[in-house]
């Protein structure tokens, strides 16, 4: 711009769709050849870097993105990346929100995708959420998308905005007490509309819809066993209040949705387990419930409100505080590693560990993920 053939005729250039931040760390890196990026940066200077051609800067940018991202901001990232033609990164933003999909349709960065991406989003076959969550999602960012168009906040305006996206919504799938509760007295659907899926729902002939019908197929959990044999002891487990923990880690992103838990060895009993993840003793999810056995050795799930994501090559904690009958089955024959499709978990003994768990023998027989 400045010398050569191509260089501009006056000494000052205007270059008003770069921020001056993202353009500074461009010039430093070119210059110095030192990366210094930041959270509330790193877009523009991955705009910067494709706009004056700048590979090793845009790939830095992609990298740190990947790493920084999660369910709140991969709806956003998801529409950046397709912007700029990153594919690795708009499968990885895919990774998070299928198997996130509640808490990344939830996030404010959500109501901030444009409309294409929205449309992507709804069309998703693999979304891991409920159809109302859905529902709920569009309804918000249609409710901001009148604000960015200054069109009164009207339910008439709502539905103008969304278009035929609104279709995409699979209302027939939802529960009947979630549609009826929540999307027949939203007032977006019109009467024709409401009394048409009421029937579909209640009726033998089923009228035709414009909304598809089709429940979505979600993710399939994966469950990673850690015994190869289980067995119980006539002197009972017992658990008193007391923790059985591991330490896992895994050599690729996942997302744990829960465990699977050992039950009763003496009949049907029911079982209340505190479920609880941690990474260098910050809790990241945890979840009181209760689950029945059937005095099978099988394992029961117990399942996360959402799905935790786990980085690859750190520890995790996962614990559990089990309450119920305690003549129960435990696991022997610990594995330190195990192969579960391309994701390979590691075992080690947690000091958090209160009630004989470890590696060899003990409780929380898997862990159920998504990858």
């Amino acid at each position: 711009m400045f010398y050569g053939e191509l260089a501009e005729d006056k000494d000052e250039i205007r270059i008003p769709d770069v921020d001056p931040a993202a353009f500074l760390a461009m010039l430093k890196y070119i210059y110095c050849d030192e990366i210094d990026l930041a959270a509330d940066t790193v877009l523009a200077t991955l705009y910067a870097a494709k706009k004056y051609i700048v590979p090793h800067l845009a790939r830095a940018c992609v990298n740190f993105l990947e790493t920084s991202l999660s369910a709140k901001n991969a709806c956003v990232l998801l529409s950046q990346s397709c912007l700029f033609e990153e594919p690795d990164l708009t499968q990885r933003c895919w990774e998070v929100i299928d198997a996130q999909a509640e808490l990344a349709l939830k996030s404010e960065g959500f109501c901030d995708i444009d409309f294409q991406t929205l449309e992507s989003i709804l069309r998703r076959e693999t979304l891991n959420a409920k159809e109302i969550v859905v529902f709920e999602a569009a309804l918000n960012w249609a409710e901001v998308e009148c604000q960015r168009q200054d069109l009164a906040l009207s339910i008439e305006n709502k539905r103008k905005v969304l278009g035929k996206a609104l279709y995409l919504i699979r209302i027939p799938t939802m529960a009947l007490d979630d549609f009826a509760n929540g999307a027949a007295q939203s007032g977006v659907l019109t009467l024709n509309e409401t009394n048409d899926i009421f029937l579909w729902y209640t009726a033998a002939k089923k009228p035709e819809l414009q909304f598809v019908s089709k429940a979505r197929k979600g993710l399939v959990p994966q469950r990673c066993h850690r015994f190869q044999s289980c067995a119980y002891r006539s002197n009972q487990w017992r658990y008193r209040g007391r923790c059985d923990s591991i330490q896992f880690a895994v050599d690729k992103r996942v997302f744990i949705a829960g465990f699977g838990l050992y039950g009763s060895s003496c009949g049907s009993a029911e079982y209340s387990a505190k479920i609880e993840l941690k990474r260098q003793g910050v809790v990241l999810g945890q979840n009181l419930s209760k689950y029945f056995s059937d005095g099978s050795s099988n394992t029961f799930p117990v399942w996360f409100e959402y799905p935790v994501q786990i980085e690859p090559d750190t520890f995790y904690t996962a614990s559990v505080i089990l309450d119920g009958n305690e003549l129960s089955y435990f696991g022997q024959e610990g594995m330190t590693e195990v192969q579960c499709g391309k994701v390979t978990v590691q075992f080690q003994c947690s000091s958090d560990s209160t009630n004989g768990t470890g590696v060899q023998g003990g409780q929380i027989p898997e862990l159920i993920f998504y990858a």
